[in-house]
């Protein structure tokens, strides 16, 4: 890609270099730097001395990585510092937004490496205070964010995810905590067990083990209602939103929000109960009956979604993604066998496999087939799980796996349908 920063134009693509354009490149193109010679470009740089062209000395970075909670967590920051006053830029799954303005919209969690540059540049020229990015696991095996200054590291949970791509559940865990293994300021959820990170400049936040932001109590009454420790002192926030996840959301956004501003915590916390969640993330569409759509697609997105529904007779619609960890599939079933009342098996996005195998590799793991559905139509799917909901008023619908997406992928083709148009369709 081309951008300008500065008045100096930079590209990736050597076909595009040139005596005025320059050519950076990194382990993955430098192959191709005598091609960018040879179309006259003279000023090659590496990857790594692009950070020489960006002043970041006006702006702070924060960066949330994890396998669940990244979109939230990052949401919910941005939300609170454009709260207190702050000018804030948020990139991530849902997009590119500047002070509450949606700038682009999604491609990548986080763009390849010029792109998050030329982002930053564009929120430094818009005299944003913050840039607030989500950083995937593949950015950072890629590098892509590679130069960047980070004012604060964040972390929020590392589960199995991405094993398509990363191969082993090592690998993906080692890629994910090498992030943390330098020494600028970090935010890491202590309750995870397998988390690494260089202690130094390290804060901590838990609901189980001592940290520095420590939840002490909650409840779940109309929303929920939270009080955490700092430095010995009390602390309290309320929010509507719903699950013990949220509350290790809430708390990453809390405290990180603290880490990087004056701010007090009690401003902080009154903030947060202007942020309502985030849409397709454990989003409320209907109340009777209680439908609600999250994009949990990993067995420990679903099991923290549907542990905070013990109380409720659970219906249950979900699929799994085609191209992508198989191993997982039977998990998710087995998952589902141990909370839902009533399971309905659907197509999520099957991409180049059979929607019809998918299922079945799900289904292995579900022995009791009286409580079964399957129906490979996700429209279909979503109005028997609705058809369920109604017959039961202690019921909950939860519709996981693609959240706000408003495509299904079959085959390379992008197909319009949304879960919650679906849900709404019924009601």
């Amino acid at each position: 890609m081309l951008i300008t920063i500065n008045n100096k134009k930079f590209t990736d693509n050597s076909k595009e270099a040139n005596s005025e354009v320059a050519f950076i490149y990194s382990s993955q193109n430098e192959k191709f730097c005598d091609d960018a010679k040879a179309n006259n470009c003279v000023d090659l740089i590496p990857s790594t001395k692009l950070k020489d062209y960006v002043d970041f000395s006006s702006i702070k970075v924060i960066g949330i990585t994890g396998t669940n909670g990244k979109t939230t967590t990052a949401a919910a920051i941005y939300s609170i510092l454009l709260d207190l006053g702050y000018k804030v830029a948020l990139q991530g799954t849902r997009g590119f937004y500047i002070n509450d303005e949606k700038v682009e919209d999604y491609t990548l969690t986080t763009p390849v490496q010029l792109a998050n540059f030329a982002h930053i540049q564009k929120a430094i020229d818009n005299k944003c205070d913050f840039f607030v990015t989500e950083v995937s696991s593949h950015a950072i095996e890629q590098k892509r964010v590679e130069g960047i200054d980070f004012e604060l590291k964040v972390h929020t949970n590392i589960t199995r995810d991405h094993l398509d791509y990363h191969k082993t559940i090592e690998e993906y865990i080692n890629v994910k905590n090498s992030f943390f293994s330098d020494a600028s300021k970090k935010l890491i959820n202590k309750d995870d067990k397998v988390v690494k990170f260089n202690t130094k400049n390290a804060y901590t936040y838990s609901l189980e083990n001592p940290s520095t932001y420590k939840v002490t109590a909650y409840s779940f009454k109309n929303g929920m209602h939270v009080m955490f420790s700092n430095i010995e002192k009390m602390h309290s926030f309320s929010s509507s939103m719903m699950g013990i996840f949220n509350i290790y959301n809430l708390m990453a956004a809390i405290a990180s929000v603290h880490l990087t501003t004056n701010k007090t915590l009690d401003e902080i916390c009154e903030a947060v109960e202007n942020f309502a969640g985030v849409s397709g993330r454990m989003e409320i569409v209907s109340v009777e009956p209680l439908i609600i759509i999250d994009f949990a697609h990993t067995p420990d997105g679903m099991k923290e979604v549907y542990e905070s529904f013990n109380h409720k007779d659970i219906i249950t619609v979900f699929g799994a993604g085609g191209d992508r960890d198989k191993d997982k599939r039977p998990l998710m079933g087995q998952l589902a066998t141990n909370f839902a009342k009533h399971i309905i098996v659907t197509s999520d996005n099957p991409r180049f496999e059979d929607p019809d195998l998918i299922i079945e590799d799900i289904c292995k793991a579900i022995p009791n087939k009286d409580n079964l559905t399957i129906e490979v139509n996700r429209k279909e799917a979503i109005k028997k799980g609705i058809e369920l909901a109604k017959q039961n008023k202690n019921s909950v619908l939860l519709i996981l796996g693609k959240g706000d997406e408003p495509y299904q992928i079959i085959y390379d083709k992008k197909f319009p349908l949304v879960d919650k148009d679906e849900v709404l369709k019924h009601i």
